[in-house]
This record gives C-alpha cells, sequence and structure tokens, in this order.
C-alpha cells in the first residue's frame, strides 16, 4: 500500500478488542482504501495515530466517519471508536484520552456537560460561549462549528405548509390562534411538558398550549404521522433524514427558542496544539456540511439501508476531499 493510500476500518464485525479505562470496543473489519483527493493536499499526518469517537445514533456515527476518512488519506493511522452509548460516555472517553477526537453539539456542550439552564440564542455566540468555558473548564478545545444544526423544530407536510402559508413557528403560533381545531400536533412524552419544550414553545410564541390537541408519540414515529396526517405539526429534529425521505417542511424557529446544536470537532487540547494539521484537514470538509447535506446522509443510512462509513466515503469522494485508488 502506498503512503498515499491508506487503511480505513469499516463498521461491519467488532474483534471484542477493550480500549483501556472505558471499556470501549474498537472495531476492526475488512477495510477499504482512500487516497487524497482533487482539492486535498499530499499526505500531512502520514502515520499519526487518532483515535476517532462518536455517538450511536446515525448522524453522529456518519460525522465521525467522515473524521475517519480525512485524516486517513492524510496519512493517520485511525482507530476506530465509532458508536459509543451515550453523550456522557462519548464526553468521558475524550476527557480520558481513550478518543482523541470526536464531534459534539454546542448546545450539549452548553446545557449537559456545563451545567448551565438558559442556552444562547444565536449560533455563534453559543458556540463561542461552549468553546471558551470548556477550555477554560475542561481543556477541550472546539474547533469551527459547521452549519449542521441538528436542534428542534415543527415540521408539516408540504401540501398544509401551502395550504395554510406557512413557513415559520410564527406562523404556525398565529394559524392556531386563529383556528384552533388545526392545532393537531405529534408530540414525545418529554416535550409534552418539558420548559423547553411544548409549554415553553406556546409561551415564547403566544398561543394557549392547552386549547391545542397533543398526540403522544415515540420521536421515530412522529414523521410517519405527521406525514399520513395523524396530526398537522410533528415535533422533529431539524437534520432527521426523514424530513427529506416523507418531503416535510420544517419550520423555522424564527424567534430562535430552542437551543443551538451545532455539531462541532472536538479535541483535548494538548493533543490538538501536538497536531494542528487535523484542524486544517478539516475545516474544509466542516464549511461543506450544512442540514441539507447531513439530512441526505442520514437517509441514504436511515432510509436506504447503508452503512454509514460507507456513505460518508462515498460523499468525500462526490466532493474531492478524499479518492479510491486507482
Amino acid at each position: 500500500m502506498s503512503g498515499t493510500a491508506r487503511r480505513l476500518a469499516v463498521l461491519a464485525a467488532v474483534t471484542g478488542l477493550l480500549a483501556s479505562g472505558c471499556g470501549l470496543e474498537t472495531t476492526f473489519a475488512l477495510p477499504f482504501d482512500v487516497a487524497p483527493g482533487s482539492i486535498t493536499p499530499e499526505p500531512e499526518l502520514d502515520g499519526v495515530g487518532v483515535a476517532v469517537g462518536s455517538k450511536d445514533f446515525t448522524e453522529n456515527q456518519v460525522l465521525g466517519y467522515i473524521a475517519e476518512v480525512a485524516l486517513t488519506a492524510a496519512g493517520a493511522e485511525i482507530r476506530d471508536m465509532t458508536n459509543i452509548q451515550g453523550s456522557n460516555s462519548s464526553r468521558q472517553a475524550l476527557l480520558t484520552g481513550d478518543i482523541d477526537l470526536s464531534w459534539d453539539y454546542t448546545g450539549t456542550g452548553w446545557i449537559s456537560y456545563l451545567g448551565n439552564t438558559d442556552p444562547v440564542p444565536d449560533e455563534k455566540a453559543q458556540y463561542e460561549a461552549v468553546r471558551d468555558a470548556d477550555l477554560a473548564a475542561n481543556k477541550l478545545r472546539w474547533l469551527d462549528y459547521s452549519a449542521v444544526n441538528n436542534t428542534y423544530a415543527f415540521a408539516v407536510t408540504k401540501e398544509f405548509a401551502q395550504a395554510n402559508n406557512l413557513k415559520t413557528t410564527s406562523d404556525m403560533a398565529a394559524l392556531v390562534r386563529d383556528s384552533p381545531d388545526k392545532g393537531v400536533f405529534c408530540l414525545e412524552t418529554e416535550f409534552i411538558s418539558r420548559n423547553d419544550g411544548f409549554p415553553g414553545v406556546a409561551a415564547a410564541y403566544g398561543f394557549d398550549a392547552k386549547a391545542v390537541q397533543v398526540k403522544t408519540f415515540g420521536s421515530g414515529t412522529i414523521y410517519t404521522a405527521t406525514s399520513t396526517g395523524s396530526c398537522n405539526f410533528g415535533e422533529v429534529f431539524t437534520t432527521d433524514g426523514r424530513i427529506l425521505a416523507l418531503d416535510l417542511v420544517v419550520l423555522e424557529d424564527d424567534k430562535k427558542f430552542f437551543p443551538q446544536y451545532n455539531a462541532t470537532i472536538v479535541m483535548r487540547d494538548e493533543f490538538a496544539a501536538a497536531h494542528p494539521r487535523i484542524a486544517k484537514i478539516m475545516a474544509p470538509v466542516v464549511a461543506k456540511l450544512d442540514n441539507e447535506t447531513i439530512r441526505k446522509l442520514n437517509a441514504e443510512v436511515d432510509v436506504d439501508g447503508r452503512d454509514p462509513a460507507v456513505v460518508a466515503r462515498d460523499w468525500m469522494v462526490r466532493e474531492g476531499f478524499v479518492a479510491l485508488p486507482s
């Protein structure tokens, strides 16, 4: 194998090898090769070991594999630690050094890890707040944030949006104030009662939460229920691939009520300082990611049943960041 084509482990079979300290599993499988793409330089991380982690849901796995593909093409020796169960376990693995790099979300960092109760409404300001606080308190470095913002929103069918001229959550609030019978919502149990959920939305946007009809669903079934007309408004996550697959329209949170959850690469400061080229290599990849892009990639996994590692690799090839060896 040449210096420009490095082996990348793809999620398929677990050997049972445990990483130190956390009981995390390293995944090995039949590898595929990638080389620098048409818009990337020759390898700059030749032989550098990088343990890449992710949480155990589709989007974070795809993002983890995107980092693995990019760094593999740059010459790094990747240890695949994707699919860690739970945010807290992933965070702990980063703090203890079981992983060197992972993607996290600014709202999660600010609220769940750093213990703040009030989110920062602006994306950039939220990122800067968590970046500065986490570096000072925990010596974790958040790289530049992406436009991928996996936050809450309400979705409707395209037909319902067009019939009622709906583009924003303010439009939704005006409609249910004027026509309460159209206020039929599919919500998760927890979202119904949380202050940063439905009661808070109603207060912020000025409609009566008790005057509308609420149906309780699991998060995975809300998308289908909304698309089939079981409700007019469904609580969704803005980057979910089912939005695209079911042709739903996401209403803009124009008053910025929901916390901002921009996906960002996080590393220990010591590791980032020792390998500054990682940030350089990942910067153009991060800049290319947005909600529309990640929805499509998520849908390839959740709707089409493709492997997240292969989805990540193929996107990187299409964008010219990496190439398949000839």
